[in-house]
């Protein structure tokens, strides 16, 4: 079909720039796309009925694979389906190039059927529309149709990566003959290559004094993808200047650096916990003169507020391009560099390949303290006498091979400010150990996902959902020295794709285990995301079940409404084993402490395939528990 080749020429051009993963769902309009794509050697393609959950899937093998993937669907509102999806990507900067089939121009307003204004469908959120041309019989067409589809893969992938939208007009006939080949090229591409930028001996040398003349440094990590080489610059980084981090779970800054990782020297996670404590003076200890910050959106809304209100002097986002968000109304310096490489040239005398700096860590034994220097040990018993905390004693120090010198002056006025961050971080790993190994207690969420992220798998992928999950996970964290990369749909923490993110995480890697944590909302939402016939061995879906949005009994403003039940938590009576069932996942079901522990380990045995685990609890039982545990937060560590 000549008159075709033009459009039979896109996977080609997509295969030849990287994107072996496409997502598509069936239509008429698109049936010049689908099979072009299908019978394209070079590219995997998957079917997903469902719009919706075929984009979040779509983004979840991105996310995983790191690289553009391409959606295909058909003309009308199939494409708006992919909208929450596409400004997920957006938001967390991540690569999709969506095809869109089309009415051609003349028909568009004219009543005609599965016909809408495609053309920029997703406005402010994509990074870009491309209108693919209607007539390609010209060269001079065939040669901007081309062109175009290189701009739009290339835009999509260049920092920051995100959606790109390319609306396809198609006129009949859509099919070919039968026995008729296609014919995929030849092309010429258009390749970007990255560069990688640095800072001028100038601003590298102002950039260093400020940071060693100042007492206060704080650097804060928001959402970040596992990068092996940004731990390592992090953590050196750290001990070259004797500066508190701080980061989220999904910041991935907890994965151990090394083989030979001193856990002595890993960031701080404890925030949700320790800075929900109501003593000014632990608040005022904390106060940073200069943030250095890097990545995404914050979980902890805590640390959020704190920071808006502490308003250091100076605040430094380290960022390679695009626009910058000033989320704690401070910011005074962007600086256009990929994070790793900042903390690299800014510590003094850093080895630059990997093999140094992991030769060079300290080993630890296995009878070594995983605690960083000057903690003082968590008293037991804190939980049921509610004590005063009690403040480390000792002069801390961050350990990790460095050749910065610091005068004597500037390390005491550093150590200064360290310590009240180590011994927070201390109080709260020993308060939380032993509020979680409570022997009485009621069957209850918090409680059993402690249990359930004890028993992850090492170098599983943990996918958190929206609402509660995210939130139960940021302040009980992974085992430390467990391999485990976190993901959650963060850009817009909408709960509308999570689970089709996690299933497309899934099939991208089907040699790694994948865990969604999810609630029951999220989870029943999303149902769509089995919807499709590839086998997912590896994946575990770990499921809340409150029978209602349980988030709403927790956060101040709804649970004291009587419209609380019927207007915001929106009980539900559903149970997820009909859902197992219909889409072949193995079922647990547990309501009592003993069933969990019993189940857990067979649920994550690599021989169980794909699993489901309904943890079934009651809603005002875990608010009532978590209402418990805010309150001993705030009076164990008070005066």
């Amino acid at each position: 079909m000549a008159s075709l080749q033009a459009v039979h020429n896109i996977p080609e051009i997509c295969a030849q720039l990287g994107i072996t993963d496409v997502v598509l769902s069936p239509g008429s309009r698109c049936a010049p796309l689908t099979i072009a794509f299908a019978r394209h050697p070079a590219i995997t393609v998957r079917t997903v009925p469902d719009e919706r959950a075929a984009a979040f899937i779509g983004l979840g093998l991105a996310q995983t694979q790191r690289r553009a993937v391409a959606l295909v669907c058909t003309s009308g509102t199939a494409g708006l389906n992919y909208a929450p999806a596409v400004a997920e990507a957006y938001f967390q900067q991540i690569p999709l190039v969506v095809f869109t089939a089309d009415r051609p121009p003349e028909w568009i307003d004219q009543l005609d059927g599965q016909t809408i204004r495609q053309a920029d469908l997703y406005g402010a959120h994509a990074k870009g529309s491309f209108t693919f041309p209607t007539d390609t019989s010209h060269p001079d067409a065939q040669w901007h149709a081309t062109r175009l589809v290189s701009e739009a893969v290339g835009l999509a992938e260049q920092f920051p990566a995100g959606p790109v939208q390319v609306n396809v007009p198609l006129r009949e006939p859509f099919y070919p003959k039968q026995g008729e080949e296609l014919q995929f090229g030849p092309v010429r591409v258009t390749r970007e290559l990255p560069g990688r930028p640095q800072l001028s001996a100038a601003v590298l040398q102002e950039l260093q004094d400020a940071i060693r003349s100042t007492s206060r440094v704080l650097v804060v990590a928001g959402q970040h993808h596992y990068d092996a080489a940004l731990l390592l610059a992090v953590r050196r980084f750290a001990a070259a200047y004797q500066v508190p981090v701080v980061s989220d779970l999904i910041a991935n800054l907890h994965l151990p650096a090394a083989a030979s990782y001193d856990q002595r020297n890993r960031p701080l996670g404890r925030q949700d916990v320790f800075m929900a404590v109501p003593e000014p003076g632990l608040k005022e200890a904390l106060k940073p003169e200069l943030l250095i910050t890097f990545g995404q959106s914050l979980i902890s809304k805590a640390l959020k507020l704190y920071l808006r209100n502490a308003q250091p002097a100076q605040h430094w986002h380290i960022q390679a391009a695009g626009a910058v968000a000033d989320t704690f109304q401070s910011l005074t310096k962007i600086v256009r560099m990929e994070p790793a490489g900042f903390f690299d040239e800014l510590s003094v005398g850093a080895p630059t390949s990997t093999s140094q700096l992991i030769a060079g860590s300290i080993p630890v034994g296995p009878t070594d303290s995983v605690e960083p220097q000057g903690f003082e040990p968590f008293e037991p018993s804190i939980i049921a006498r509610a004590d005063a905390t009690r403040v480390a004693s000792g002069t801390p120090r961050l350990t990790w091979p460095s050749t910065a010198q610091l005068t004597n002056t500037e390390a005491t006025a550093k150590a200064a400010y360290l310590k009240p961050w180590l011994a927070a971080e201390n109080w709260a790993n020993g308060f939380l150990q032993e509020f979680m190994q409570q022997p009485t207690q009621p069957f209850n969420e918090f409680t059993a996902i402690y249990q359930a992220l004890q028993h992850l798998p090492d170098g599983a992928a943990l996918h958190l959902a929206n609402s509660m999950a995210v939130r139960y996970a940021n302040i009980l964290g992974v085992p430390a020295g467990r391999t485990v990369e976190v993901f959650a749909n963060r850009g817009t923490s909408g709960i509308d794709g999570c689970t089709s993110t996690a299933v497309g995480a899934a099939l991208a890697r089907p040699e790694r285990p994948v865990v969604l944590l999810t609630g029951d909302v999220a989870f029943f939402y999303d149902r769509n995301a089995f919807w499709h016939n590839y086998p997912t061995p590896n994946l575990r879906v770990v499921l809340l079940n409150n029978h209602a949005g349980g988030i709403f009994r927790l956060i101040d403003g709804p649970r004291q409404q009587p419209e609380l039940e019927e207007f915001f938590e929106t009980r539900q009576p559903l149970r997820a084993e009909n859902t197992a069932r219909d889409f072949g996942l193995r079922y647990f079901a547990v309501s009592t402490f003993a069933e969990l522990e019993s189940a857990l380990p067979v649920f994550f045995a690599a021989e169980t395939g794909a699993a489901l685990l309904e943890i079934t609890t009651d809603s005002p039982t875990n608010a009532e528990f978590f209402e418990h545990y805010r309150a001993l937060v705030r009076t164990s560590f008070s005066h």
